[in-house]
């Protein structure tokens, strides 16, 4: 298989196998998670059947009003700011709402009613019109009723009428609302098992019949529900260890409670380097959380949703986190049923560490399968990609290579009987090197060839000539013959250098080697050009001692003949010629710079290629240039391991002809 085919599925896997192992983890806590919260509701209901065996305590039915332990001292100045922490009831019609307390002494109350049509009137007054007014009545276990009306004609000191023993002995403040009106008042604290009856009067009109708004009816009354260690004692027989057990009406008032959590409600220092590992946990796994202050153990009225679930018949239970994020609490609450019938709810809190433990573990076993998953999969791919990288460099320097020095390719490149993609990159690259290599040698030939096939025609051509210019023609026809003549001349001369050429590249080929001062070499031939080179001024810069070096002495003194004779081509007159031999770290450098124009940044590379020159177009008479010059002196440079270059110099003032030698081998 490809790699480029390869490495595609690599990366799918690597993706899709966290992917995987992140569903089976989700799918596996959600198990274990239904699991704990099975076991714990069929916990909860064996303990429901054993306090409903054992207890003789039995929940209200029906509507109960809760009697708050008092935490504080309270102010009867009609206000609800010291109610806020002591929850009330609201009527089935919504429009009474009390809240109740006691301190052991005295009997708190706080009565708001809705009541947009207000007749005022002060309880008690016999001669008055009867006006809005709340009744209330306290039925003790042995069934005496002693009734109260409560009612003022405007906002002050609570005005009250009915039991004469009662009555003197409450105090309290009426105050008016924006949507009715408020009374807090103070009475004796009943006796244990009293039932209190409550409603607000509203009347309309005299010829009207007033509406009854509250709890119980004339003649009926509901059950007060206070703290009772009984139901208290009752639950800590049953409750596990570390767990806890509340016991609550059919109204979600808390009768009793008993346990305490052993992970505590707030965070320890000791844990604080595992909350990152619950966390995790909350953030990936948990679903969606419950409100935990619907938990609170101080609470007197629970509204959490599996308790309300619990209270219509049916058992629920829950799992949320706690503060410290170090375990999870699963919660069960179940129908608290004496006799059959649903008399309230039980519900069992219970912290559990394998729950949390278990996910934790999966979770990180999921993370640290999946990080050398991609571990792994990123080694592979680095090292295929360091691999790829190393054999496509290795592709474009033997690409590079391909071209020597003296012009001609190379065809053989790395990879070519490799499999994939980079063996058919190199293939063709070879396929295209083979075929500009059999292109270039055709050119590289077609000098020679054409010298050869063109020098019989020429000689045919001249000796028409010589034999026609011995035949009398008229004037105007040995015009156009001598023309022909010097067109024949200049051929010729194109071949001779074409020959030259084809002969200096057999020369260069079958040179030797010999050692020689470079330095003498191109002092004295340096010298001989500064007669040539007038009125231009010429300079020659060699080092002091001698420069060793092993090569061609005939071939150097050749192309330091062409790089001399381009300059003094492109030099004008008033212009300057120098020479400069100096060592490098590789050989030597041998540099011809002259004044005059500039080399085209385009031409700079292709300069000493064969048939290319930058010279104008010769005039009438004059040899044509054929750019075999520089490209002998690069055959040359190749000759002796070295290159040859071009450039205009840095303060443009000219150009500069590099060749950089090392020897002969």
């Amino acid at each position: 298989m490809r790699p480029s085919r390869t490495i595609p599925l690599i990366v799918a896997a690597v993706l899709v196998l966290p992917a995987a192992g992140w569903q089976l983890v989700k799918q596996s806590e959600a198990l274990l998670r239904e699991g704990q919260e099975r076991a714990q509701a069929g916990a909860t209901q064996a303990l429901a059947r054993a306090l409903a065996a054992t207890s003789p305590l039995v929940p209200p039915l029906g509507t109960a009003l809760y009697v708050h332990e008092l935490q504080g001292p309270l102010v009867l100045d009609g206000a609800r700011d010291d109610w806020s922490d002591y929850p009330g009831s609201r009527s089935g019609d919504t429009r009474v709402q009390v809240a109740l307390a006691e301190d052991g002494v005295r009997l708190y109350a706080l009565i708001e009613v809705t009541d947009a049509t207000r007749v005022r009137a002060d309880a008690g007054q016999p001669m008055a019109a009867p006006g809005d007014a709340v009744d209330l009545a306290l039925v003790d276990p042995a069934g005496t009723r002693r009734a109260l009306v409560l009612g003022n004609a405007a906002p002050g000191t609570l005005q009250v009428s009915g039991d004469a023993e009662l009555a003197p002995r409450v105090r309290g403040e009426w105050q008016e609302t924006a949507q009715g009106y408020r009374i807090e008042l103070a009475l004796p604290l009943p006796a244990p098992g009293t039932t209190l009856a409550l409603a607000a009067l509203d009347r309309r009109g005299d010829a009207v019949a007033p509406a009854r708004l509250g709890f119980g009816a004339r003649d009926e009354a509901v059950v007060l529900l206070a703290k009772d260690t009984r139901y208290d004692a009752a639950l800590a027989q049953l409750v596990p260890e570390g767990s806890r057990i509340r016991l609550v009406s059919s109204e979600g008032w808390v009768l009793g409670r008993a346990g305490q959590l052993n992970i505590g409600e707030s965070a320890s220092p000791g844990e604080e380097s595992t909350r990152w590992r619950s966390l995790m946990y909350w953030l990936l796994l948990a679903p969606r959380a419950e409100n935990a202050a619907a938990y609170a153990p101080e609470l007197t009225h629970l509204d959490a949703p599996v308790v309300w679930q619990a209270l219509s018949g049916v058992t629920a239970s829950s799992v949320r986190t706690s503060a410290r994020q170090s375990a999870v609490i699963v919660a069960a609450a179940v129908p608290y049923q004496v006799n059959g019938i649903v008399r309230g709810a039980l519900l069992l809190e219970q912290p559990s560490r394998a729950l949390l433990l278990l996910a934790n573990r999966a979770v990180f076993n999921v993370i640290a399968a999946s990080l050398l998953a991609v571990m792994l999969a990123t080694g592979v791919l680095l090292g295929y990609a360091g691999i790829l990288s190393f054999r496509i460099r290795r592709l474009r320097d033997a690409a590079e290579r391909a071209l020597s020095p003296d012009g001609r390719l190379d065809p053989h490149l790395p990879d070519l009987g490799a499999r994939g993609d980079l063996g058919d990159l190199s293939r063709s690259f070879a396929r295209l090197l083979s075929e500009v290599g059999a292109y270039t040698e055709y050119l590289r030939s077609l000098g020679s060839k054409l010298s050869h096939e063109l020098n019989t025609p020429l000689a045919i051509v001249r000796s028409s000539l010589d034999i026609l210019e011995g035949e009398p023609m008229p004037d105007e026809a040995r015009v156009y013959a001598q023309r022909a003549r010097d067109g024949a001349e200049r051929l010729s001369s194109i071949l001779r250098s074409l020959s030259e050429a084809n002969r200096v590249e057999r020369a260069i080929a079958s040179a030797e080697a010999e050692e020689f001062d470079l330095a003498e070499l191109v002092r004295g031939t340096g010298e001989s050009y500064r007669e040539l080179a007038q009125p231009r001024r010429f300079e020659v810069s060699v080092p002091s001692g001698p420069v060793p070096f092993r090569g061609a002495p005939d071939l150097i003194a050749q192309a330091l003949d062409k790089m001399v004779d381009n300059a003094r081509s492109f030099t004008p007159l008033d212009g300057w010629i120098s020479i400069v031999l100096s060592r490098a770290a590789d050989g030597v450098r041998l540099s011809v710079a002259n004044s005059g124009p500039l080399l085209p940044a385009r031409m700079q590379d292709q300069l000493f290629d064969s048939l290319v020159s930058v010279r104008e177009k010769a005039t009438p008479g004059e040899t044509p240039h054929l750019g075999l010059g520089l490209y002998i002196v690069r055959l040359v440079a190749a000759l002796h391991q070295g290159s040859a270059s071009a450039a205009n110099l840095e303060d443009q003032s000219g150009v500069a002809f590099d060749l950089k030698l090392a020897g002969m081998a």
